[in-house]
Protein backbone atom coordinates (compact mmCIF):
# COMPACT_ATOMS: atom_id res chain seq x y z
CA UNK A 1 0.00 0.00 0.00
CA UNK A 2 2.87 2.67 0.70
CA UNK A 3 4.62 1.78 -2.48
CA UNK A 4 1.61 2.18 -4.07
CA UNK A 5 0.78 5.65 -2.87
CA UNK A 6 4.36 6.46 -3.23
CA UNK A 7 4.23 5.72 -6.95
CA UNK A 8 1.09 7.88 -7.37
CA UNK A 9 2.89 10.66 -5.63
CA UNK A 10 5.50 10.35 -7.92
CA UNK A 11 2.84 11.51 -10.49
CA UNK A 12 2.68 14.56 -8.90
CA UNK A 13 5.98 15.00 -7.56
CA UNK A 14 6.78 18.77 -9.05
CA UNK A 15 3.87 19.76 -6.26
CA UNK A 16 4.30 17.49 -3.87
CA UNK A 17 8.25 18.50 -2.57
CA UNK A 18 6.87 22.25 -2.60
CA UNK A 19 4.09 21.23 -0.38
CA UNK A 20 6.23 19.03 2.09
CA UNK A 21 9.06 21.78 2.14
CA UNK A 22 7.00 24.96 3.28
CA UNK A 23 5.08 22.32 5.52
CA UNK A 24 8.29 21.76 6.99
CA UNK A 25 8.93 25.32 7.19
CA UNK A 26 5.50 26.17 8.74
CA UNK A 27 6.45 23.76 11.70
CA UNK A 28 9.35 25.79 12.33
CA UNK A 29 8.48 29.20 12.15
CA UNK A 30 4.94 28.53 14.08
CA UNK A 31 6.12 29.61 17.61
CA UNK A 32 7.26 32.55 15.95
CA UNK A 33 4.33 33.36 14.10
CA UNK A 34 2.13 32.50 16.60
CA UNK A 35 4.03 34.60 19.47
CA UNK A 36 3.62 37.90 16.81
CA UNK A 37 -0.10 37.24 16.88
CA UNK A 38 -0.92 36.49 20.18
CA UNK A 39 1.72 38.57 22.43
CA UNK A 40 2.19 41.79 19.46
CA UNK A 41 -1.24 41.54 17.76
CA UNK A 42 0.38 41.49 14.29
CA UNK A 43 -2.51 40.83 12.01
CA UNK A 44 -2.62 37.28 10.43
CA UNK A 45 -1.15 38.50 6.86
CA UNK A 46 1.63 40.62 8.46
CA UNK A 47 2.58 38.02 10.90
CA UNK A 48 2.96 35.50 8.23
CA UNK A 49 4.85 38.11 6.20
CA UNK A 50 7.05 38.94 8.55
CA UNK A 51 7.56 35.28 9.82
CA UNK A 52 8.56 34.53 5.98
CA UNK A 53 11.31 36.91 5.48
CA UNK A 54 12.37 36.11 8.86
CA UNK A 55 12.98 32.53 8.13
CA UNK A 56 13.80 33.47 4.67
CA UNK A 57 16.62 35.77 5.35
CA UNK A 58 18.33 32.82 7.16
CA UNK A 59 18.64 31.15 4.26
CA UNK A 60 19.78 33.74 2.37
CA UNK A 61 22.13 34.29 5.23
CA UNK A 62 23.55 31.10 4.90
CA UNK A 63 23.99 30.41 1.18
CA UNK A 64 25.67 34.06 0.88
CA UNK A 65 28.05 33.10 3.66
CA UNK A 66 28.94 30.03 1.58
CA UNK A 67 29.42 31.09 -1.67
CA UNK A 68 31.26 34.20 -0.71
CA UNK A 69 33.35 31.63 0.66
CA UNK A 70 33.64 29.71 -2.31
CA UNK A 71 33.93 32.83 -4.71
CA UNK A 72 37.51 33.57 -2.58
CA UNK A 73 39.14 30.39 -2.43
CA UNK A 74 38.15 28.98 -5.37
CA UNK A 75 40.50 29.93 -7.43
CA UNK A 76 43.30 29.06 -5.31
CA UNK A 77 41.64 25.67 -4.38
CA UNK A 78 41.57 24.92 -8.50
CA UNK A 79 45.02 25.98 -8.65
CA UNK A 80 45.99 23.58 -5.99
CA UNK A 81 44.10 20.93 -7.35
CA UNK A 82 46.17 21.18 -10.72
CA UNK A 83 49.27 21.28 -8.74
CA UNK A 84 48.49 18.32 -6.88
CA UNK A 85 47.86 16.39 -9.82
CA UNK A 86 51.26 17.61 -11.26
CA UNK A 87 52.96 16.13 -8.52
CA UNK A 88 51.16 12.90 -8.91
CA UNK A 89 51.84 12.28 -12.28
CA UNK A 90 55.64 13.17 -11.55
CA UNK A 91 55.54 10.86 -8.89
CA UNK A 92 54.82 8.29 -10.68
CA UNK A 93 57.11 8.56 -13.33
CA UNK A 94 60.03 8.66 -10.85
CA UNK A 95 59.57 6.99 -7.25
CA UNK A 96 57.74 3.66 -7.35
CA UNK A 97 57.58 2.54 -11.47
CA UNK A 98 59.92 4.84 -13.20
CA UNK A 99 57.99 4.80 -16.43
CA UNK A 100 59.28 6.44 -19.23
CA UNK A 101 57.66 9.53 -19.48
CA UNK A 102 57.17 9.45 -23.46
CA UNK A 103 54.54 6.46 -22.60
CA UNK A 104 52.62 8.21 -19.98
CA UNK A 105 52.70 11.36 -22.64
CA UNK A 106 51.30 9.68 -25.55
CA UNK A 107 48.38 7.98 -23.58
CA UNK A 108 47.50 11.59 -21.75
CA UNK A 109 47.00 12.81 -25.48
CA UNK A 110 45.43 9.90 -26.03
CA UNK A 111 43.26 10.05 -24.23
CA UNK A 112 42.86 13.58 -24.49
CA UNK A 113 42.03 12.92 -28.47
CA UNK A 114 39.09 9.92 -27.22
CA UNK A 115 37.51 12.81 -25.39
CA UNK A 116 37.31 14.81 -27.77
CA UNK A 117 36.30 12.43 -30.51
CA UNK A 118 33.21 11.33 -28.19
CA UNK A 119 32.34 15.22 -27.78
CA UNK A 120 32.35 15.81 -31.02
CA UNK A 121 30.22 12.42 -32.41
CA UNK A 122 27.54 13.20 -29.30
CA UNK A 123 27.18 16.66 -30.00
CA UNK A 124 23.17 16.59 -30.33
CA UNK A 125 23.34 14.21 -27.09
CA UNK A 126 25.23 17.18 -25.15
CA UNK A 127 22.62 19.88 -26.32
CA UNK A 128 19.67 17.40 -25.05
CA UNK A 129 21.52 17.16 -21.80
CA UNK A 130 22.40 20.91 -21.60
CA UNK A 131 18.42 21.59 -22.65
CA UNK A 132 17.72 19.09 -19.81
CA UNK A 133 19.76 20.77 -17.27
CA UNK A 134 18.18 24.18 -18.15
CA UNK A 135 14.44 22.74 -18.02
CA UNK A 136 15.60 21.35 -14.18
CA UNK A 137 16.91 24.91 -12.91
CA UNK A 138 13.55 26.34 -14.19
CA UNK A 139 11.64 23.50 -12.38
CA UNK A 140 13.51 24.25 -9.52
CA UNK A 141 12.96 27.88 -9.54
CA UNK A 142 8.85 27.41 -10.07
CA UNK A 143 9.21 24.51 -6.91
CA UNK A 144 10.81 27.45 -5.16
CA UNK A 145 8.15 30.02 -5.83
CA UNK A 146 5.37 27.61 -5.07
CA UNK A 147 7.17 26.50 -1.84
CA UNK A 148 7.26 30.41 -0.37
CA UNK A 149 3.70 31.20 -1.51
CA UNK A 150 2.34 27.70 0.05
CA UNK A 151 4.59 29.05 2.85
CA UNK A 152 2.92 32.43 3.63
CA UNK A 153 -0.46 30.58 3.33
CA UNK A 154 0.43 28.20 5.63
CA UNK A 155 1.50 30.88 8.63
CA UNK A 156 -1.70 32.95 7.82
CA UNK A 157 -4.42 30.61 7.33
CA UNK A 158 -3.51 27.15 7.82
CA UNK A 159 -5.93 26.19 10.66
CA UNK A 160 -8.90 27.41 8.05
CA UNK A 161 -7.31 25.45 5.33
CA UNK A 162 -6.79 22.36 7.96
CA UNK A 163 -10.75 22.48 9.05
CA UNK A 164 -11.87 22.83 5.80
CA UNK A 165 -10.28 19.44 5.10
CA UNK A 166 -11.74 18.12 8.48
CA UNK A 167 -15.40 19.37 7.44
CA UNK A 168 -15.64 17.18 4.56
CA UNK A 169 -14.97 14.01 7.00
CA UNK A 170 -18.04 12.54 8.41
CA UNK A 171 -18.96 14.20 11.58
CA UNK A 172 -17.94 11.20 13.85
CA UNK A 173 -14.24 10.88 12.03
CA UNK A 174 -13.55 14.55 12.39
CA UNK A 175 -12.99 15.05 15.77
CA UNK A 176 -10.15 11.81 16.39
CA UNK A 177 -8.79 13.05 13.05
CA UNK A 178 -8.09 16.47 14.25
CA UNK A 179 -6.81 15.71 17.80
CA UNK A 180 -4.23 13.18 16.37
CA UNK A 181 -3.05 15.44 13.93
CA UNK A 182 -2.38 17.94 16.49
CA UNK A 183 -0.21 15.29 18.19
CA UNK A 184 1.55 14.31 14.57
CA UNK A 185 2.32 17.91 14.13
CA UNK A 186 3.82 18.66 17.25
CA UNK A 187 6.01 15.17 17.01
CA UNK A 188 6.93 16.65 13.61
CA UNK A 189 7.90 20.24 15.49
CA UNK A 190 9.67 18.32 17.78
CA UNK A 191 11.72 16.54 14.88
CA UNK A 192 12.82 19.30 13.22
CA UNK A 193 14.15 21.44 15.97
CA UNK A 194 16.00 18.26 16.71
CA UNK A 195 17.35 17.71 13.46
CA UNK A 196 18.45 20.93 13.48
CA UNK A 197 20.47 20.78 16.97
CA UNK A 198 22.00 18.03 15.53
CA UNK A 199 22.78 19.65 11.90
CA UNK A 200 23.84 22.48 13.76
CA UNK A 201 26.74 20.24 16.00
CA UNK A 202 27.76 18.16 13.04
CA UNK A 203 28.25 21.04 11.16
CA UNK A 204 30.09 22.71 13.91
CA UNK A 205 31.90 19.90 15.02
CA UNK A 206 33.32 19.51 11.11
CA UNK A 207 33.53 22.47 9.96
CA UNK A 208 35.85 23.08 13.01
CA UNK A 209 38.16 20.56 12.45
CA UNK A 210 38.51 21.41 8.70
CA UNK A 211 39.67 25.17 10.20
CA UNK A 212 41.89 23.77 12.70
CA UNK A 213 43.16 21.49 10.12
CA UNK A 214 44.02 24.33 7.80
CA UNK A 215 41.48 23.11 5.29
CA UNK A 216 39.97 25.54 2.88
CA UNK A 217 36.35 26.53 2.32
CA UNK A 218 35.63 25.72 5.75
CA UNK A 219 32.15 27.71 5.94
CA UNK A 220 31.21 26.02 2.82
CA UNK A 221 31.77 22.80 4.48
CA UNK A 222 30.07 23.52 7.05
CA UNK A 223 27.01 24.34 5.94
CA UNK A 224 27.08 21.67 3.37
CA UNK A 225 27.21 19.46 6.06
CA UNK A 226 24.14 21.13 7.90
CA UNK A 227 22.12 20.73 4.97
CA UNK A 228 23.13 17.20 4.27
CA UNK A 229 22.46 16.41 8.09
CA UNK A 230 18.83 16.64 7.35
CA UNK A 231 18.92 13.35 6.04
CA UNK A 232 19.30 11.14 9.19
CA UNK A 233 22.34 8.62 9.21
CA UNK A 234 24.08 8.89 6.14
CA UNK A 235 23.55 12.52 5.46
CA UNK A 236 26.36 13.72 7.33
CA UNK A 237 28.76 11.21 6.19
CA UNK A 238 28.19 12.00 3.17
CA UNK A 239 28.81 15.78 2.89
CA UNK A 240 31.81 14.95 5.02
CA UNK A 241 33.33 13.12 2.81
CA UNK A 242 33.61 15.87 0.40
CA UNK A 243 36.41 17.40 3.27
CA UNK A 244 37.97 14.81 2.98
CA UNK A 245 38.20 15.27 -0.69
CA UNK A 246 39.25 19.12 -0.11
CA UNK A 247 41.71 18.10 2.57
CA UNK A 248 43.24 15.23 -0.11
CA UNK A 249 43.96 18.05 -2.56
CA UNK A 250 45.04 20.91 -0.44
CA UNK A 251 46.76 19.20 2.16
CA UNK A 252 47.52 16.01 1.30
CA UNK A 253 47.15 12.63 2.40
CA UNK A 254 47.84 13.07 6.01
CA UNK A 255 45.42 15.78 6.74
CA UNK A 256 42.92 13.70 4.58
CA UNK A 257 42.96 10.75 7.02
CA UNK A 258 42.65 12.74 10.41
CA UNK A 259 39.87 14.81 8.53
CA UNK A 260 38.58 11.33 8.35
CA UNK A 261 39.02 10.54 12.24
CA UNK A 262 37.54 13.93 12.81
CA UNK A 263 34.34 12.63 10.90
CA UNK A 264 34.06 9.70 12.70
CA UNK A 265 34.48 10.93 15.94
CA UNK A 266 31.36 13.26 15.27
CA UNK A 267 29.31 10.63 13.86
CA UNK A 268 29.94 8.50 17.07
CA UNK A 269 28.93 11.58 19.05
CA UNK A 270 25.99 12.40 17.32
CA UNK A 271 24.61 8.34 16.53
CA UNK A 272 25.65 7.57 20.50
CA UNK A 273 24.49 10.64 22.32
CA UNK A 274 23.01 12.85 20.33
CA UNK A 275 20.54 11.19 18.38
CA UNK A 276 18.86 9.03 21.83
CA UNK A 277 19.15 12.17 23.82
CA UNK A 278 17.36 14.57 21.44
CA UNK A 279 15.02 12.59 19.56
CA UNK A 280 13.51 9.73 21.92
CA UNK A 281 11.49 12.92 23.47
CA UNK A 282 10.85 13.85 19.86
CA UNK A 283 10.53 10.86 17.92
CA UNK A 284 9.25 7.23 18.94
CA UNK A 285 10.81 5.74 15.71
CA UNK A 286 13.50 2.59 16.32
CA UNK A 287 16.83 3.09 13.94
CA UNK A 288 16.13 0.30 12.01
CA UNK A 289 12.47 2.26 11.02
CA UNK A 290 14.66 5.06 10.22
CA UNK A 291 16.87 3.31 7.96
CA UNK A 292 14.15 2.06 6.29
CA UNK A 293 12.41 5.06 5.92
CA UNK A 294 15.39 6.47 4.32
CA UNK A 295 16.07 4.00 1.79
CA UNK A 296 12.56 3.98 0.75
CA UNK A 297 12.36 7.31 0.14
CA UNK A 298 15.64 7.87 -1.59
CA UNK A 299 14.43 4.51 -3.75
CA UNK A 300 11.01 6.28 -4.73
CA UNK A 301 12.14 10.14 -4.80
CA UNK A 302 15.75 10.05 -4.69
CA UNK A 303 17.42 12.92 -2.30
CA UNK A 304 14.30 14.70 -1.74
CA UNK A 305 12.35 11.21 -0.67
CA UNK A 306 15.31 10.55 1.88
CA UNK A 307 14.69 14.11 3.27
CA UNK A 308 11.13 13.71 4.17
CA UNK A 309 10.76 10.27 4.38
CA UNK A 310 11.51 10.27 8.48
CA UNK A 311 9.39 13.00 9.31
CA UNK A 312 6.36 11.53 7.35
CA UNK A 313 6.62 8.85 9.11
CA UNK A 314 7.11 10.34 12.64
CA UNK A 315 3.81 12.08 11.83
CA UNK A 316 2.30 8.72 10.79
CA UNK A 317 3.08 6.87 14.02
CA UNK A 318 2.31 9.67 16.50
CA UNK A 319 -0.94 10.03 14.67
CA UNK A 320 -1.55 6.07 14.27
CA UNK A 321 -0.75 5.59 18.31
CA UNK A 322 -3.32 7.98 19.34
CA UNK A 323 -6.02 6.68 17.37
CA UNK A 324 -5.49 3.24 19.00
CA UNK A 325 -5.51 5.07 22.35
CA UNK A 326 -1.66 5.97 22.83
CA UNK A 327 -1.56 9.67 23.95
CA UNK A 328 1.81 10.83 23.83
CA UNK A 329 1.00 14.28 24.45
CA UNK A 330 -1.77 13.91 27.09
CA UNK A 331 -1.19 17.78 28.52
CA UNK A 332 -2.87 18.59 25.38
CA UNK A 333 -6.13 17.99 26.36
CA UNK A 334 -6.35 21.22 28.83
CA UNK A 335 -4.28 23.31 26.85
CA UNK A 336 -6.29 26.16 25.68
CA UNK A 337 -2.91 27.50 23.60
CA UNK A 338 -2.24 24.19 21.50
CA UNK A 339 -2.23 24.19 18.18
CA UNK A 340 -5.41 23.14 16.08
CA UNK A 341 -6.90 25.47 19.01
CA UNK A 342 -8.86 24.97 22.16
CA UNK A 343 -10.12 21.58 23.09
CA UNK A 344 -13.52 20.64 22.44
CA UNK A 345 -14.28 23.63 19.92
CA UNK A 346 -13.45 22.01 17.14
CA UNK A 347 -17.51 22.26 15.93
CA UNK A 348 -17.70 25.71 16.67
CA UNK A 349 -14.63 26.48 14.74
CA UNK A 350 -16.19 24.19 11.69
CA UNK A 351 -19.25 26.59 12.02
CA UNK A 352 -16.89 29.85 11.87
CA UNK A 353 -15.79 28.60 8.59
CA UNK A 354 -18.61 28.34 6.42
CA UNK A 355 -20.35 31.94 5.46
CA UNK A 356 -22.91 33.75 7.07
CA UNK A 357 -25.31 33.12 4.82
CA UNK A 358 -24.90 29.04 6.51
CA UNK A 359 -24.22 30.38 9.95
CA UNK A 360 -27.96 32.05 9.91
CA UNK A 361 -29.96 28.60 8.14
CA UNK A 362 -28.66 26.83 10.46
CA UNK A 363 -29.39 28.95 13.70
CA UNK A 364 -32.43 29.82 12.33
CA UNK A 365 -33.63 25.69 11.71
CA UNK A 366 -32.17 25.23 15.30
CA UNK A 367 -35.09 27.68 16.82
CA UNK A 368 -38.20 25.66 16.16
CA UNK A 369 -36.41 22.83 18.35
CA UNK A 370 -35.56 25.13 20.88
CA UNK A 371 -39.32 25.99 21.56
CA UNK A 372 -40.47 22.51 21.89
CA UNK A 373 -41.30 21.36 25.70
CA UNK A 374 -39.14 19.33 27.45
CA UNK A 375 -41.10 16.70 27.36
CA UNK A 376 -41.65 16.22 23.66
CA UNK A 377 -37.60 16.26 22.91
CA UNK A 378 -37.44 13.45 25.89
CA UNK A 379 -39.82 11.57 23.66
CA UNK A 380 -38.00 12.61 20.55
CA UNK A 381 -34.82 11.41 21.88
CA UNK A 382 -35.97 8.08 23.12
CA UNK A 383 -37.71 7.46 19.39
CA UNK A 384 -34.67 8.28 17.35
CA UNK A 385 -31.82 6.13 19.70
CA UNK A 386 -34.86 3.51 20.73
CA UNK A 387 -32.75 3.06 23.73
CA UNK A 388 -34.85 3.08 27.27
CA UNK A 389 -33.44 5.03 30.29
CA UNK A 390 -32.20 3.43 33.17
CA UNK A 391 -35.35 3.73 35.96
CA UNK A 392 -33.49 6.05 38.77
CA UNK A 393 -32.82 8.60 35.41
CA UNK A 394 -36.27 8.22 33.62
CA UNK A 395 -38.06 8.85 36.98
CA UNK A 396 -35.90 12.43 37.41
CA UNK A 397 -36.40 13.11 33.91
CA UNK A 398 -40.41 12.56 34.23
CA UNK A 399 -40.66 14.52 37.63
CA UNK A 400 -38.48 16.71 36.21
CA UNK A 401 -40.66 17.50 32.88
CA UNK A 402 -43.81 17.60 35.34
CA UNK A 403 -42.19 20.13 37.27
CA UNK A 404 -41.73 22.34 34.29
CA UNK A 405 -44.96 21.60 32.77
CA UNK A 406 -46.83 21.87 36.07
CA UNK A 407 -48.30 25.59 36.62
CA UNK A 408 -48.58 27.25 39.89
CA UNK A 409 -51.83 26.65 41.77
CA UNK A 410 -52.37 29.85 42.23
CA UNK A 411 -53.25 30.35 38.46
Amino acid sequence: MIFLIGYLVSYVYIFVVPILLALLFAVLLDPFNRMLKRKLKFPPALAAGVSLIFGLGIVVGLISAASTQIAFQFKDLAGRAQQGADKLIAWIRTEPFGIDSSYIDTHLEDLVDAITGLVKGNSSTLATGVLQVSTSIGTILTGAILSLFVLFFFLKEGRTIWLWFVRILPEGAREPLHESAIRGWLTLGGYVRAQITVAAIDALGIGLGAYFLGVPLAIPLGVLVFVGSFIPIIGAMITGSIAVLVALVDQGPQTAVIMIVVILAVQQIEGNLLQPWLMSSAVSLHPLAVLLSVACGSFLFGISGALFAVPIAAFINTSMLYLHGYDRFPHLMNDPDRPGGPPGMLKQQILETYDESFAMHRSVARKPQEQESTETLLDAIKAETDVIPAPGKADTLRTDTKTLDKKPESE
